[in-house]
């Protein structure tokens, strides 16, 4: 295993395992991780020689989701940008600085729902907190890079406040049952728990069961220790496994169709 993604799993399971525990709501650190390193991949700017990512992040949670941080927010956000760093060194990120991560309370926001904004800012704007912006869901922000995206860990959706900006092409997508799914440009986890990129309803499923990850030459599929494995073509595979068109995914009792689109 490639030592930076080691230390990166190490980091996710010292968030999930050290503070997850603490909280019942929906809105858990390891959600959280998740959806910072998604929109740092979304809001990659590629210059001639290196690709840049937001280093500045807000992250805004409903009253009662902010209330179950109390006493443990620093760590959390130490946590989280440490996950953050070693990301963006595994995807060979350029951040202008360390990233930076503050917590803000939205009260439009219900149990369950969070929003994220990242910006790239120069390090001489940055402060040691975040100054808290007076319209945190203002639905025009200036530029992409002033989006604020809204989460729903419950419903497992995501809902921009403007349209989001041209797709890059070559997506991959996953046909399950009839549904083309879009897999988010960094890459996302499979499995039966609702915390996962692309869930499954099926009992033979582990509930995060393999993960699909972009890579240099293409989309890697690897299995995250699950029960019943993950076969390809109707082979097991035993260490990250490279993924063509229209190759075959089982998983449990579902079957998957990988796709490029």
């Amino acid at each position: 295993m490639n030592p930076l993604k080691s230390l990166e799993t190490t980091i996710a399971n010292l968030i999930e395992g050290g503070f997850g525990r603490l909280f019942r709501t929906e809105v858990r650190p390891m959600e959280l991780a998740r959806k910072l390193a998604r929109e740092m991949d979304e809001h990659r700017t590629a210059s001639v020689s290196r690709v840049y990512a937001p280093n500045e992040y807000s992250v805004w949670l409903s009253p009662q989701d902010r209330a179950r941080y109390e006493g443990v927010e620093h760590e959390v956000i130490d946590e989280l940008c440490g996950y953050l760093l070693e990301h963006a060194r595994r995807e060979e990120l350029i951040l202008a600085s360390p990233p930076l991560i503050s917590f803000h309370t939205d009260e439009d926001l219900a149990l369950g729902e969070f929003g994220i904004q990242a910006r790239l800012a120069p390090p001489d704007r940055q402060s040691d907190e975040l100054p808290e912006p007076a319209e945190p869901l203002d639905p025009s922000p200036p530029d992409e890079h002033g989006q604020t995206m809204i989460y729903s860990t419950s419903a497992r959706t995501r809902l921009p406040l403007e349209e989001a900006h041209a797709r890059r092409a070559a997506r991959a997508l996953l046909a399950v049952g009839g549904r083309r799914l879009i897999v988010p440009s960094g890459g996302g986890t499979i499995g039966r728990s609702r915390a996962c990129d692309v869930v499954l309803e099926d009992a033979g499923a582990s509930r995060r069961h393999a993960e699909i990850r972009p890579h240099q030459d293409g989309w890697t599929l690897q299995d995250l220790g699950s029960t019943n494995g993950v076969l390809v073509n109707g082979r097991p595979i035993h260490a990250q496994q490279p993924l063509r068109q229209g190759d075959r995914i089982e998983i449990g009792s579902t079957e998957i169709v990988f796709e490029l689109g």
